[in-house]
């Protein structure tokens, strides 16, 4: 029987119970910055969204004016 692979498990077991950290070593809360990413996330949509809303009204004035520059009024 080869021992190799409970010697791997047991290093995943301990390498996967350690918190992880930023670069300078403090230990990061995941949860945390989930939630922080998620938020961001919805940010952006909502970003992106108000940006496509404010590019279709340009769309119909723009429309607009062209409609009145051919009817020379």
């Amino acid at each position: 029987m080869n021992n190799d692979h409970r010697v791997n498990d047991d290093e995943s077991e301990t390498t996967s119970n350690v918190p992880p950290t930023d670069t300078s070593g403090k230990p990061v809360d995941v949860v945390e910055g989930e939630l922080e990413d998620s938020d961001s996330d919805a940010e952006s949509l909502d970003e992106a969204r108000n940006q496509e809303q404010e590019a279709e009204e340009l769309r119909r004035k723009i429309a607009e004016i062209e409609r009145k520059v051919a009817d020379g009024n």
